[in-house]
């Protein structure tokens, strides 16, 4: 088996049939155009009626002209990509090498020919089929056969417009339409037989419908190639899509949770001296929160962690205080985050999460606010908090202040939007998702959760 088939007989990428169309494609093209040579041609030089001086010629001929079609054809296909879109071919359907496998291989496909750049047919079997072609075309002529004479010129022009790309091919096709009209309709004048229309039509009629017939099942292969090409990148898409959800999720988890235990850490070690009670509880927290990191990474790595906005919420505001942060919290009684979407949640628990690191890890601040509300039938969360630093140098860390336009590549994708300015010292992230029809919204009620007192000489939120 080829092209990376397997013991079910799919491929690569999965079911695609490419392996199996690639070996009709194969045996279908030389097949067909040896087959109708010898069907139509080899009954005319049967015919006993015909002239034997016209026989002998053309049975010859005709010979040398299937092999030579057969010959090119299949060196022809030996061009085409694999299944697996590889620039080179198997050779054969079952086989490791055809006999002109060494026909310009190349070392890339063409995006319109589906072969190699400047792969052409082999010269001195092309010279042969056109002889032999000529040779038949002639001895029709000579006998009057205005239906026959054309099969095989007609052949050796599929053949040679299947090495060319399509804009090459269309001057050979329309060229060869063209002067098919002259042969046949100069015999008919001359003989005054009355055929003239037969004589020029039916020959440029039979070179256009040659050339679709065989250029059709290469067409198609390229096609179906290309679609599986589309459908592998599509995929491969979507395992990126998915590698970097989960790089972003586990960013946010152990980025925030080890802020969070980096703070307490030192907070403990300024208390350790003058309340040393207060620093074990600060311990014991950091303890527990390594074990939460812990679980949620794990809870991340097999699919079952989801970031609420609620959740969220309440830890900023236990971690703001606990930076000695005046954390203030309002929310609408009558669109609590528990009645969101949980797409809506899980975003907004993502901004709330970041927007809290950036706190804690780019500022000075002694105050936040965090407000949460619906109006219109979108859910609208900004944090704030004054004490902002000075923009990061992005060109000395480029690898910094890339929360946020990630995150708003994902809200852009739910058809929602993040934005974030900085005026003076004060630095505001607001997100704004569509949540379904519009809610109706009560009066504000803020509900204000301050922070605990500040402790003297923190200085670990920045």
């Amino acid at each position: 088996m080829r092209d990376g088939e397997n013991a079910h007989g799919t491929g690569p990428t999965g079911p695609t049939g490419l392996t199996g169309l690639r070996r009709h494609t194969w045996w279908t093209v030389p097949g067909m155009a040896a087959g109708v040579q010898l069907l139509f041609v080899g009954e005319w030089i049967l015919d006993e009626d015909v002239s034997r001086w016209a026989r002998g010629p053309a049975a010859v001929a005709l010979a040398v002209e299937v092999v030579a079609s057969v010959v090119l054809l299949t060196r022809r296909l030996a061009l085409l990509p694999r299944a697996d879109a590889s620039p080179r071919a198997d050779a054969s359907p079952g086989a490791d090498a055809s006999p002109g496998a060494d026909a310009s291989p190349g070392a890339g496909a063409s995006p319109e020919a589906g072969m190699s750049p400047g792969a052409g047919p082999p010269v001195g079997w092309l010279i042969t089929a056109c002889a032999a072609g000529t040779v038949l075309a002639v001895c029709a002529l000579a006998v009057r056969n205005y239906g026959l004479w054309a099969v095989a010129p007609a052949t050796v022009v599929a053949i040679v417009a299947t090495y060319l790309a399509p804009r090459a091919r269309r001057p050979l096709i329309i060229g060869s339409v063209l002067f098919a009209l002259l042969p046949g309709a100069v015999v008919s004048l001359a003989a005054q037989d009355g055929e003239l229309a037969h004589a020029a039509l039916f020959p440029a009629g039979l070179v256009a419908f040659t050339v679709w017939v065989l250029l059709g099942p290469l067409w198609a292969w390229d096609t179906a190639r290309r679609l599986d090409e589309a459908r592998r990148l599509e995929a491969e898409l979507a395992v990126k899509d998915e590698r970097l959800r989960f790089a972003a999720d586990l960013h946010d988890i152990q980025g925030h949770h080890l802020q969070v235990i980096a703070l307490k850490s030192e907070l403990a070690e300024r208390l350790v001296d003058a309340d040393p009670e207060r620093a074990a509880a600060e311990m014991r927290e950091v303890r527990q929160l390594a074990a939460d990191t812990l679980s949620d990474t794990r809870a991340v790595v097999q699919g079952y962690r989801r970031t609420t906005l609620d959740d969220e919420i309440t830890n900023a505001t236990r971690v703001l205080a606990a930076a000695g942060i005046d954390a203030r919290t309002t929310l609408e009684r009558t669109t609590a985050a528990d009645g969101l979407p949980e797409p809506v949640r899980h975003l907004l628990g993502l901004v709330m999460r970041e927007a809290t690191t950036n706190v804690l890890r780019h500022s000075r601040a002694r105050h936040a606010e965090v407000d949460y509300r619906v109006t219109g039938g979108l859910a609208r969360l900004r944090v704030s908090n004054d004490g902002a630093d000075e923009p990061p140098d992005t060109a000395r860390h480029p690898a910094r202040g890339t929360g946020l336009p990630s995150l708003g590549e994902r809200l852009r994708v739910a058809e929602g939007e993040l934005t974030w300015h900085r005026d003076g010292e004060h630095f505001a992230v607001t997100a704004l998702l569509p949540i379904g029809p519009a809610t109706a919204a009560g009066p504000v009620a803020p509900g204000t959760a301050e922070a605990g007192p500040a402790v003297p000489g923190n200085g670990a939120a920045r």
